[in-house]
């Protein structure tokens, strides 16, 4: 299977975003039970959001979040990415705070 690559552009200082996108992981490891491992500004994420097999890993720099992951195949490519594109988007949104993105996430 091949790799699909995503990136989401943000506007916010990188510690920020870390904490942005640890609500959103938080939310996939409670939801989905999607695990997340940290090395310095990325992660390496395994599991599965809506019965799509999840195996991706991406790093967060000072402009976007950048990362690649399994390719579903061609009949959900498309949703997967504009899944990944709308979450990681929202949580990156600057014109909400924090507080905000995790109770949007709840």
């Amino acid at each position: 299977m091949g790799m699909m690559k995503f990136d989401i552009p943000h506007s916010l200082p990188k510690e920020e975003v870390k904490k942005r996108v640890e609500q959103l992981l938080q939310y996939w490891g409670g939801k989905y039970g999607v695990k997340a491992d940290w090395q310095g500004e990325g992660a390496k994420i395994v599991g599965k959001v809506m019965g799509i097999k999840l195996d991706a890993s991406f790093v967060i720099t000072d402009k976007a979040v950048e990362g690649e992951g399994t390719d579903p195949g061609m009949l959900l490519r498309g949703q997967a990415t504009k899944y990944l594109k709308e979450k990681f988007s929202s949580v990156l949104d600057p014109s909400k705070s924090l507080d905000q993105v995790k109770g949007a996430l709840s």
